[in-house]
């Protein structure tokens, strides 16, 4: 009996010391709530456990209003300076990865292969050990931020819910995407020009066989296959230009774009094979054209210049603005030569129709942004000269 009463006691007393700690660090703004928590949880350490299924609850209701896991370690990362006061900002997404990976473990292997990709990423490593009040700043840091996410649109199924389709055991992605993404990885690898063209014209032209042999089985086994959504992150700096060239990839691959620039991320909405190479090309373009702007910085340093960002600025935006015509025309000149164009035009009006009705009802409310010009013409010259290289279709170098 004794046990037990010291146990029931230390369990008050635990639950005691993270709810004052809370209504002082989680609830209320400023460093001074954050100080107050941690010095009430550093003197508590029997309130560790409860303290960490409180921090996975928080992660629950995350995914409950939509988030997901790299959403969340996005914001963690976005996070402003006064939120993590007195943390390490590494300790502090280590800490968030930690808990993401051991909340999603209840859910086995029922998670979308999104959620698994992405848990994928959260490479663990070992982080320096610090006291006590320090971890419980970072922790309560943390946890303010979860608390505090807003409800955003969900781009599928929170955790826990039946899929409609289930994965098969031992499930892969199809074999034309694995060569997909190991011709664009060389395309990025490589330093000659001309063998990333091929190699770009190569997965785009496999990408195109792709979307189109989907979409037509879906049309001819009358698939009930439905629109579908995911999140790319669109990060600083110059995340305006980011989000034109990701929306010309999307529209170029019959999907839709919707930016949302104060969480860091692009919703692109259509059907999961467009999705695919949507987020498949959108990574390749960035990494290549980012290379290209770094390459023709170089050389303009070299020549005297030292002003870079309106250049970066410039390039990128003209490097977007060139490829949104590109895709478009490259996508047209697939469709049209097809062998089954004559069957394959009014299935894709149709598929076009649903992606528009289903963004729509997705985003009710949209606005359009103001772009701020470039006012770099060296900078613009140099990114359309970029985008005319990544060579998008086979046969098509440049725009007429």
């Amino acid at each position: 009996m004794d046990d037990q009463a010291t146990e029931a006691t230390e369990a008050t007393e635990a639950t005691e010391a993270i709810d004052k700690a809370f209504a002082a660090a989680l609830y209320a703004d400023g460093v001074e709530g954050l100080d107050t928590g941690a010095s009430l949880l550093a003197a508590a350490p029997e309130a560790d456990a409860e303290l960490w299924c409180r921090g996975e609850e928080l992660v629950r209701r995350a995914w409950e209003r939509g988030w997901q896991p790299a959403d969340v370690l996005r914001m963690v990362a976005r996070a402003q300076d006064d939120t993590a006061h007195g943390t390490d900002r590494t300790h502090q997404t280590q800490l968030a990865a930690e808990l993401i990976t051991t909340e999603t473990r209840r859910y086995g292997d029922t998670l979308p292969p999104r959620w698994q990709a992405q848990l994928a990423e959260l490479a663990p490593h070992d982080s320096p050990r610090s006291d006590r009040f320090s971890q419980a700043t970072t922790t309560l840091a943390l946890y303010r931020l979860l608390l505090r996410l807003p409800a955003i649109e969900p781009v599928g199924p929170a955790p826990g819910t039946p899929l409609h389709a289930p994965l098969p055991p031992g499930h892969e992605e199809p074999r034309i995407l694995t060569r997909i993404r190991a011709l664009l990885a060389k395309a990025e690898a490589t330093g000659f020009p001309e063998e990333a063209e091929a190699l770009t014209a190569k997965a785009q032209e496999l990408m195109a066989r792709h979307t189109i042999d989907e979409a037509l089985l879906a049309s001819r086994t009358h698939a009930k296959d439905t629109p579908g959504a995911c999140r790319i992150g669109v990060d600083a700096p110059y995340e305006t230009a980011k989000a034109i060239l990701l929306d010309a990839v999307a529209t170029a691959n019959r999907c839709r774009a919707v930016w949302n620039e104060a969480y860091g991320f692009s919703t692109v909405v259509g059907f999961e094979p467009d999705l695919e190479v949507v987020e498949l090309l959108h990574t390749s373009l960035l990494v290549q054209g980012t290379a290209a702007m770094t390459k023709a910085e170089a050389g303009q340093r070299a020549g005297g210049r030292k002003r870079t960002k309106t250049f970066r600025q410039a390039f990128l935006l003209a490097y977007a603005n060139r490829l949104g015509a590109r895709l478009a025309a490259a996508a047209q000149d697939v469709t049209v030569e097809s062998p089954d164009a004559g069957e394959l035009l009014p299935v894709l009006a149709a598929r076009d129709v649903a992606v528009t009705s289903h963004t729509g009802r997705m985003f009710p409310e949209t606005t359009t942004t103001r772009v701020r010009g470039a006012t770099d013409l060296e900078g613009w010259a140099h990114g359309t000269a970029a985008a005319d290289e990544a060579q998008v279709a086979p046969g098509r170098r440049r725009l007429p």
